[in-house]
This record gives structure tokens, C-alpha cells and sequence, in this order.
């Protein structure tokens, strides 16, 4: 009977335990930024940092990258018409992280100053969730 109580217990602590650990890793939040150049293009376009709603990392890996990178891409060949774009996404955890290494991208960009940094439509652009 103790044997029962204590293996009871030792399995109520390890349910708790791992709920802790599932919930400690679905609680923070995505932010993403997307990036677009062209080889014949002196513009690079930026969009603002975006927070995921129900996204989560996966083994410090965003699901679906490549989706959120043909969403930009789309946008930019539909609604600007520029075409033979280049695009890519950021993320992280933490805002003040993935801010840093914008300002270090963008910094890099306009050293020579042969580049134009322009922002995307805040307004007209956000990433989506891709379907899964």
C-alpha cells in the first residue's frame, strides 16, 4: 500500500514537472521581420517587426520559414511590382534581440551607401500564419 502511495505521488510530480516544461515553451512569443533585395536593385525593403500570434518555435526553428518568405515575396511582385526579388524572414523570441540585429543589418546596408533602405507598408502588409 505505501509503495502504491509513493508511486502515486512520483507520478503526480513528474505531470506536473512536464506541464511546467510544455508550458514554459509555448508561452513566449514570435517575432518576425522580413527582408527583401535584388541583385539589380539598389533598394532593400524591410517590414516591421511583427509579433505571431500562435506560432511557436520548433527546436529554435520557425515552421513554415520558407512561407512566410513567399508571403513578402508575393506581396512585393503583386501590389509594388517588383519583380526578381530576394526575400527573406528573422525571428526570435525576444523583440529586443531581433531589433538589434535589424539595426545591425540595416547599418551594414547603408555603410557603402550604395543601398536604399526603404520600409514595407505597415499597413498594407503583415505575415499570416501558413496553413498547415
Amino acid at each position: 500500500m505505501k509503495s502504491i502511495k509513493i508511486l502515486c505521488s512520483l507520478l503526480l510530480v513528474l505531470m506536473v514537472c512536464s506541464a511546467f516544461s510544455l508550458k514554459g515553451s509555448k508561452d513566449k512569443s514570435v517575432y518576425i521581420v522580413g527582408v527583401s533585395a535584388s541583385f539589380t536593385d539598389s533598394l532593400v525593403y524591410f517590414t516591421e517587426i511583427q509579433e505571431m500570434d500562435s506560432v511557436w518555435l520548433d527546436n529554435k526553428m520557425l515552421p513554415g520559414r520558407s512561407q512566410y518568405s513567399y508571403q513578402l515575396k508575393n506581396y512585393l511582385e503583386n501590389e509594388e511590382g517588383l519583380m526578381n526579388r530576394t526575400c527573406f524572414v528573422y525571428f526570435s523570441n525576444s523583440r529586443k534581440k531581433l531589433q538589434k540585429s535589424v539595426n545591425k543589418m540595416k547599418a551594414k546596408y547603408q555603410k557603402g551607401k550604395t543601398l536604399l533602405i526603404r520600409e514595407v507598408n505597415p499597413n498594407a502588409f503583415k505575415f499570416k500564419k501558413p496553413e498547415e
